[in-house]
Protein backbone atom coordinates (compact mmCIF):
# COMPACT_ATOMS: atom_id res chain seq x y z
CA UNK A 1 0.00 0.00 0.00
CA UNK A 2 1.38 3.34 -1.06
CA UNK A 3 2.08 5.74 1.76
CA UNK A 4 0.50 9.17 1.56
CA UNK A 5 2.99 11.96 2.04
CA UNK A 6 2.06 15.57 2.74
CA UNK A 7 5.58 16.82 2.05
CA UNK A 8 5.30 17.10 -1.78
CA UNK A 9 1.98 18.93 -1.46
CA UNK A 10 3.44 21.48 0.96
CA UNK A 11 6.53 21.92 -1.20
CA UNK A 12 4.46 22.55 -4.34
CA UNK A 13 2.15 24.91 -2.45
CA UNK A 14 5.13 26.98 -1.31
CA UNK A 15 6.59 27.02 -4.84
CA UNK A 16 3.26 28.03 -6.37
CA UNK A 17 2.85 30.80 -3.80
CA UNK A 18 6.31 32.12 -4.59
CA UNK A 19 5.61 31.94 -8.34
CA UNK A 20 2.35 33.85 -7.83
CA UNK A 21 4.12 36.60 -5.89
CA UNK A 22 6.68 36.90 -8.69
CA UNK A 23 4.23 36.82 -11.59
CA UNK A 24 1.34 38.91 -10.25
CA UNK A 25 3.04 42.35 -10.54
CA UNK A 26 3.80 41.62 -14.21
CA UNK A 27 0.23 40.46 -14.78
CA UNK A 28 -1.11 43.63 -13.14
CA UNK A 29 1.23 45.73 -15.30
CA UNK A 30 0.04 44.06 -18.50
CA UNK A 31 -3.61 44.22 -17.40
CA UNK A 32 -3.30 47.94 -16.63
CA UNK A 33 -1.79 48.54 -20.07
CA UNK A 34 -5.01 47.22 -21.66
CA UNK A 35 -7.38 49.46 -19.69
CA UNK A 36 -8.39 53.11 -19.73
CA UNK A 37 -6.81 55.19 -16.92
CA UNK A 38 -10.07 55.50 -14.97
CA UNK A 39 -10.85 51.81 -15.42
CA UNK A 40 -7.66 50.69 -13.67
CA UNK A 41 -8.84 51.87 -10.25
CA UNK A 42 -12.55 51.31 -10.86
CA UNK A 43 -13.53 55.00 -11.12
CA UNK A 44 -14.76 54.75 -14.74
CA UNK A 45 -18.33 53.52 -15.10
CA UNK A 46 -18.60 53.07 -18.90
CA UNK A 47 -15.27 51.58 -19.88
CA UNK A 48 -14.31 51.62 -23.55
CA UNK A 49 -13.67 48.33 -25.38
CA UNK A 50 -10.40 46.60 -24.50
CA UNK A 51 -9.06 46.84 -28.06
CA UNK A 52 -9.64 50.59 -28.08
CA UNK A 53 -7.83 50.98 -24.75
CA UNK A 54 -4.93 48.81 -25.97
CA UNK A 55 -4.60 50.80 -29.19
CA UNK A 56 -4.74 54.12 -27.34
CA UNK A 57 -2.30 53.17 -24.55
CA UNK A 58 0.31 51.56 -26.79
CA UNK A 59 0.02 54.26 -29.44
CA UNK A 60 0.68 56.93 -26.80
CA UNK A 61 3.53 54.88 -25.38
CA UNK A 62 5.21 54.53 -28.79
CA UNK A 63 4.46 57.87 -30.42
CA UNK A 64 3.85 60.40 -27.60
CA UNK A 65 7.21 59.58 -26.03
CA UNK A 66 10.63 58.70 -27.48
CA UNK A 67 10.31 55.11 -26.22
CA UNK A 68 11.98 53.58 -29.34
CA UNK A 69 14.95 55.88 -28.75
CA UNK A 70 15.07 54.88 -25.07
CA UNK A 71 15.16 51.21 -26.04
CA UNK A 72 17.84 51.83 -28.67
CA UNK A 73 19.96 53.55 -26.01
CA UNK A 74 19.43 50.53 -23.78
CA UNK A 75 20.55 48.15 -26.54
CA UNK A 76 23.71 50.20 -27.17
CA UNK A 77 24.60 50.47 -23.48
CA UNK A 78 23.83 46.89 -22.45
CA UNK A 79 25.39 45.48 -25.63
CA UNK A 80 28.58 47.51 -25.20
CA UNK A 81 28.87 46.55 -21.54
CA UNK A 82 28.29 42.84 -22.26
CA UNK A 83 30.85 42.74 -25.09
CA UNK A 84 33.49 44.44 -22.95
CA UNK A 85 32.76 42.20 -19.97
CA UNK A 86 33.12 39.01 -22.01
CA UNK A 87 36.40 40.15 -23.61
CA UNK A 88 37.98 41.13 -20.31
CA UNK A 89 36.64 38.45 -18.01
CA UNK A 90 37.20 35.37 -20.18
CA UNK A 91 40.89 36.18 -20.62
CA UNK A 92 41.30 37.03 -16.95
CA UNK A 93 39.50 33.87 -15.83
CA UNK A 94 41.63 31.76 -18.18
CA UNK A 95 44.84 33.22 -16.77
CA UNK A 96 43.73 32.69 -13.16
CA UNK A 97 42.54 29.14 -13.81
CA UNK A 98 45.29 27.75 -16.03
CA UNK A 99 48.48 29.70 -15.26
CA UNK A 100 50.57 29.47 -12.10
CA UNK A 101 52.19 32.84 -11.35
CA UNK A 102 53.09 34.87 -8.30
CA UNK A 103 50.12 36.70 -6.82
CA UNK A 104 47.50 34.55 -8.54
CA UNK A 105 45.70 33.69 -5.30
CA UNK A 106 45.84 37.29 -4.12
CA UNK A 107 44.32 38.54 -7.37
CA UNK A 108 41.55 35.94 -7.17
CA UNK A 109 40.90 36.93 -3.56
CA UNK A 110 40.57 40.56 -4.64
CA UNK A 111 38.07 39.48 -7.30
CA UNK A 112 36.00 37.70 -4.64
CA UNK A 113 36.17 40.69 -2.28
CA UNK A 114 34.97 42.98 -5.08
CA UNK A 115 31.71 41.02 -5.16
CA UNK A 116 30.87 42.33 -1.68
CA UNK A 117 31.47 46.02 -2.55
CA UNK A 118 28.16 47.77 -3.39
CA UNK A 119 28.04 49.99 -6.46
CA UNK A 120 26.95 52.95 -4.32
CA UNK A 121 30.29 52.90 -2.47
CA UNK A 122 32.28 53.70 -5.61
CA UNK A 123 29.73 55.95 -7.33
CA UNK A 124 31.11 59.28 -6.05
CA UNK A 125 34.79 58.80 -7.00
CA UNK A 126 33.83 57.41 -10.42
CA UNK A 127 31.48 60.38 -10.95
CA UNK A 128 34.27 62.85 -10.10
CA UNK A 129 36.68 61.16 -12.52
CA UNK A 130 34.09 61.14 -15.31
CA UNK A 131 33.32 64.83 -14.68
CA UNK A 132 37.02 65.75 -14.94
CA UNK A 133 37.35 63.91 -18.25
CA UNK A 134 34.10 65.34 -19.63
CA UNK A 135 32.38 61.97 -19.98
CA UNK A 136 29.15 62.77 -18.16
CA UNK A 137 25.97 62.52 -20.21
CA UNK A 138 27.56 60.07 -22.67
CA UNK A 139 27.25 56.39 -23.48
CA UNK A 140 30.82 55.92 -22.30
CA UNK A 141 30.03 57.43 -18.91
CA UNK A 142 27.29 54.87 -18.35
CA UNK A 143 29.46 51.93 -19.46
CA UNK A 144 32.80 52.75 -17.79
CA UNK A 145 32.03 51.36 -14.28
CA UNK A 146 30.89 48.03 -15.75
CA UNK A 147 33.54 47.31 -18.40
CA UNK A 148 34.56 44.25 -16.36
CA UNK A 149 32.81 42.09 -13.79
CA UNK A 150 34.13 40.25 -10.75
CA UNK A 151 31.11 37.95 -10.85
CA UNK A 152 31.86 36.96 -14.45
CA UNK A 153 35.52 36.28 -13.61
CA UNK A 154 34.46 34.00 -10.76
CA UNK A 155 31.81 32.23 -12.87
CA UNK A 156 34.12 31.65 -15.84
CA UNK A 157 37.02 30.68 -13.56
CA UNK A 158 34.94 27.83 -12.11
CA UNK A 159 34.19 26.54 -15.60
CA UNK A 160 37.69 26.90 -17.08
CA UNK A 161 39.32 25.31 -14.02
CA UNK A 162 37.52 22.04 -14.77
CA UNK A 163 38.56 22.11 -18.45
CA UNK A 164 40.98 19.23 -19.21
CA UNK A 165 44.62 20.34 -19.23
CA UNK A 166 45.45 17.59 -21.74
CA UNK A 167 43.45 19.33 -24.46
CA UNK A 168 45.25 22.60 -23.85
CA UNK A 169 48.64 20.85 -23.87
CA UNK A 170 47.84 19.13 -27.16
CA UNK A 171 46.82 22.48 -28.66
CA UNK A 172 50.12 24.05 -27.56
CA UNK A 173 52.04 21.13 -29.08
CA UNK A 174 50.21 21.78 -32.35
CA UNK A 175 51.60 25.32 -32.30
CA UNK A 176 48.52 27.23 -31.17
CA UNK A 177 49.09 30.43 -29.21
CA UNK A 178 47.25 31.18 -25.99
CA UNK A 179 45.02 33.65 -27.81
CA UNK A 180 44.09 30.98 -30.37
CA UNK A 181 43.39 28.50 -27.58
CA UNK A 182 41.00 30.93 -25.92
CA UNK A 183 39.22 31.81 -29.18
CA UNK A 184 39.08 28.37 -30.83
CA UNK A 185 38.84 26.01 -27.85
CA UNK A 186 37.81 27.75 -24.63
CA UNK A 187 35.13 30.10 -25.97
CA UNK A 188 33.12 27.48 -27.93
CA UNK A 189 33.20 25.12 -24.95
CA UNK A 190 31.98 27.72 -22.46
CA UNK A 191 29.06 29.08 -24.47
CA UNK A 192 26.53 27.85 -21.85
CA UNK A 193 28.40 29.75 -19.12
CA UNK A 194 28.58 32.85 -21.32
CA UNK A 195 24.85 32.57 -22.05
CA UNK A 196 24.08 32.32 -18.33
CA UNK A 197 26.17 35.38 -17.52
CA UNK A 198 24.71 37.29 -20.47
CA UNK A 199 21.22 36.86 -19.00
CA UNK A 200 22.42 38.25 -15.66
CA UNK A 201 24.29 41.15 -17.26
CA UNK A 202 21.60 42.21 -19.73
CA UNK A 203 18.84 42.00 -17.13
CA UNK A 204 20.81 44.06 -14.58
CA UNK A 205 21.97 46.81 -16.94
CA UNK A 206 18.69 47.04 -18.88
CA UNK A 207 16.85 47.58 -15.59
CA UNK A 208 19.53 49.74 -13.96
CA UNK A 209 18.23 53.13 -12.85
CA UNK A 210 20.71 54.20 -10.18
CA UNK A 211 23.80 54.90 -12.30
CA UNK A 212 22.06 56.32 -15.42
CA UNK A 213 20.13 58.71 -13.16
CA UNK A 214 23.47 60.05 -11.89
CA UNK A 215 25.29 60.28 -15.22
CA UNK A 216 22.62 61.03 -17.84
CA UNK A 217 21.17 64.52 -18.07
CA UNK A 218 19.77 64.51 -21.62
CA UNK A 219 16.53 62.78 -22.54
CA UNK A 220 18.08 61.79 -25.89
CA UNK A 221 20.57 59.48 -24.12
CA UNK A 222 18.22 58.03 -21.51
CA UNK A 223 17.99 54.21 -21.27
CA UNK A 224 14.55 52.57 -20.87
CA UNK A 225 14.21 52.77 -17.08
CA UNK A 226 15.26 56.42 -16.94
CA UNK A 227 13.08 57.12 -19.95
CA UNK A 228 10.05 55.88 -18.02
CA UNK A 229 10.67 58.62 -15.46
CA UNK A 230 10.82 61.26 -18.20
CA UNK A 231 7.61 59.86 -19.69
CA UNK A 232 5.88 59.95 -16.32
CA UNK A 233 6.99 63.55 -15.77
CA UNK A 234 5.68 64.60 -19.17
CA UNK A 235 2.40 62.72 -19.00
CA UNK A 236 1.43 63.59 -15.46
CA UNK A 237 0.32 61.35 -12.64
CA UNK A 238 -2.99 60.04 -14.05
CA UNK A 239 -1.91 58.40 -17.33
CA UNK A 240 -1.30 54.98 -15.84
CA UNK A 241 -2.45 53.11 -18.95
CA UNK A 242 0.21 54.53 -21.30
CA UNK A 243 2.80 54.34 -18.51
CA UNK A 244 2.08 50.64 -17.95
CA UNK A 245 2.17 50.12 -21.72
CA UNK A 246 5.67 51.64 -21.72
CA UNK A 247 6.68 49.39 -18.83
CA UNK A 248 5.30 46.33 -20.63
CA UNK A 249 7.23 47.14 -23.82
CA UNK A 250 10.41 47.68 -21.81
CA UNK A 251 9.99 44.41 -19.90
CA UNK A 252 8.95 42.24 -22.87
CA UNK A 253 12.44 41.92 -24.46
CA UNK A 254 13.91 40.55 -21.22
CA UNK A 255 11.14 37.96 -20.86
CA UNK A 256 11.52 36.85 -24.48
CA UNK A 257 15.30 36.70 -24.12
CA UNK A 258 15.08 34.50 -21.05
CA UNK A 259 12.51 32.19 -22.64
CA UNK A 260 14.74 31.81 -25.71
CA UNK A 261 17.89 31.14 -23.69
CA UNK A 262 16.53 29.36 -20.62
CA UNK A 263 18.02 25.98 -21.58
CA UNK A 264 21.47 27.49 -22.05
CA UNK A 265 21.00 29.48 -18.85
CA UNK A 266 20.24 26.42 -16.73
CA UNK A 267 23.00 24.44 -18.40
CA UNK A 268 25.54 27.20 -17.81
CA UNK A 269 24.66 27.61 -14.14
CA UNK A 270 24.81 23.88 -13.44
CA UNK A 271 28.04 23.36 -15.40
CA UNK A 272 29.89 26.13 -13.56
CA UNK A 273 28.79 24.71 -10.21
CA UNK A 274 30.25 21.25 -10.83
CA UNK A 275 33.99 20.75 -10.77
Amino acid sequence: MARFSLRPIVAHAVLLSGAFLMIYPFFWMWRASTQAPGEIFGTLQDAPPMLASIADNYARALFDSPLPNFMLNGVIMTGGILLSQILTTVTCAYALAKFDFRGRRLIFAIVLVSLSVPAQATALPIFIVLAKFGMLDTYTGVMVPYLTSGFAIFLFHQFIRSFPDEILLAARLDGMSEVEIVIRIILPAMMPAIAAFSIFSITFHWNDLYWPMIVIRSIDLAPPTLGLLFFRGQEGGDSFGPLMACATLVTAPLILLFLAAQRRFVQGVTMTGVK
